[in-house]
This record gives C-alpha cells, structure tokens and sequence, in this order.
C-alpha cells in the first residue's frame, strides 16, 4: 500500500514519540523486581504498529489537544493494548507462540510472570492518565480515567475475549460477530479516539457523536481484515501464527462471509466511517488517512 509521504511522516514522527515515551515509563530491569520489569519491556517496546495511539493522535487534531498530552493517553491505552496481547497469548485463552515476530511473553520468559506482565501493564496504564494532567477540568480528566475503564472491563474487551473464548466451534452470524468485537477490539480503538478528543477543547456532544461512530465503524474493519490476513497471510508477514483462527475453529468473518464478502464488507464500513467524518472538514484529515491504512494494510 502506498501512503501519502506525509502521511508516513506523521506516523513515524508519532510512533518515535510513544516508542520513546514507553521507554521512559516502563521500570528498568534493573529495578527490583527485575525479571518481571524485564518481561515488561519485552512485550511491549521495539514492536507494533501503535494504531491505537496513532488514533488518539489524529482524533486529538479534531480538538486542538497538546501533543504531549496526547502521547500519555496514547501510550496508556497502549499499555492496555499489550497487556491484553500477552494475556490472549497464554496457554488458558489462545495459546499462542509467537507475537510481533518474536516467542509470546509465556514462551520467553514462563507463564506466571507473563501474567503478572498483564497485570503490572494494565496498572501501569491507569498511573499515567491519574499521574498527569491531560486535561484542563478536572471532572473531564475522571471521565478519561472512566472510559479507559470501561473499554479495557466487563463492557469492553475483557468481555469480548470472553465472548471469544464461549463462541469456539460455534458459528457465529455477522450480527453475532459485531457483538463480540465492539467489545474485544473495538472498545480500546474507540476509547482511544475519545480519549484523544478529550486532551483538547470540548467539541460536544454531537461532534462526539460523530467521532464515536467513526472509531466504531473502523474498529470493525480492523477486525474483519484483521481476519482475513489470518486466513491469507503468511506467518513471516504477520508476525504471529498465521491461520490460527482456523485451527482452533473460532468463529471469524472469513468463516461466515468468504474472503471476497469479507473484503467487501471492510471497504463498506471504511466508507461508512469516512461519511461520519464530513463534518469535520480538514481538521480530519489523519483520521482519513487511518481509515484507509487500517482497511488496506497488508499485514
């Protein structure tokens, strides 16, 4: 996929900013408990596309928003983001041996210390959206902290996997689908716009609205392709196990839709999430620009 050059400068400048901002934040393996700060480090720096933060980013344009206010709302919902990799990977959910081109957390290290990497990471990411100031009211700043609780709960992608977890060797309609990824991927893509949106000025209630749907609909056709490059896509591409989905009979939009109406189905819901940016004019153009990298990439 070819991307506007400065489009590709604004995602490398942005990724540069949160890869640095994660070094800062993440405890040094020389501070005790090192092995596990050093497990840390290694499920979560050197690797990754950082779409979600590269959406608080984008969304934060919409509003305004300082950009170092954006990187911590950006690399806290990363550190959700990786926390929730290295738990799915675990032998008890996906069982999964290889992440971003290296063994999983469990593999390189052992899996009571992945899942306390899980669990430092997650309480990592609600120490920094507490720690700093990312907004100027106080009470918008709870109502971060709020969202980022409910995207990651129960409400959000904790209870997608859990959905996940229920719906092996079933199959799942499209309906059904949308269900359970609005909650397991969509929730933390959609929290990272929102969380973006709010370091900056109030756009209200509608322009809310608007951004809401968009994170939506793009987290949506995350997933649907995100399915089709596990069917499709060779291993060494994608970085994880590829065709694993099949293996373990999970239900995926490859399964009810085909590969074709899969596709189809992306650039439907890529359309429909430019369309509820209209109204934003050229304040938007990243998010467009996201869209697009998210439903053409390739791996």
């Amino acid at each position: 996929m070819n991307l506007p050059a400065d489009f590709q400068s604004w995602v490398s400048a942005r990724q540069s900013r949160i890869e640095a901002l994660l070094e800062q934040v993440l405890p040094a393996q020389r501070i005790v408990p090192g092995r596990l700060h050093s497990a840390m480090r290694y499920a979560v720096l050197g690797a990754g596309k950082r779409v979600r933060p590269l959406l608080a980013f984008a969304a934060g344009e919409l509003a305004g928003a300082d950009v170092e206010r954006v990187t911590i709302a950006g690399v806290a919902v990363e550190l959700i983001h990786a926390y929730s990799l290295v738990h799915d990977d675990l032998p008890c959910m996906d069982d999964d041996v290889l992440r971003r081109g290296k063994p999983t957390c469990h593999v390189e290290y052992d899996e009571p210390t992945a899942l306390l990497v899980g669990d430092a990471l997650q309480s990592l990411a609600f120490q920094l959206i507490a720690e700093y100031r990312l907004a100027d009211d106080p009470n918008t700043q709870l109502e971060m902290v709020k969202l980022l609780a409910s995207a990651s709960g129960s409400r959000g992608m904790a209870g997608g996997q859990a959905i996940d977890l229920e719906s092996v060797g079933r199959k799942l309609t499209v309906p059904e689908l949308e269900l359970m990824h609005i909650h397991k991927t969509g929730a933390l893509i959609r929290a990272a716009a929102l969380l973006g949106a709010r370091c900056g000025r109030e756009l209200g209630p509608e322009r809310l609205a608007h951004l809401d749907t968009f994170a939506k609909l793009v987290g949506l056709a995350f997933q649907v392709v995100d399915d089709v490059l596990d069917a499709e896509a060779p291993t060494a591409t994608l970085g994880k196990t590829a065709g694993k989905d099949a293996q373990q009979n999970k239900p995926t939009y490859v399964s009810a839709l085909g590969v074709t109406e899969s596709r189809r189905f992306a650039e439907e819901l890529r359309h429909d999430a430019l369309r509820a940016l209209e109204g934003f004019g050229e304040r938007a153009l990243r998010l467009r620009q996201l869209a697009d990298f998210i439903v053409l990439r390739k791996f």
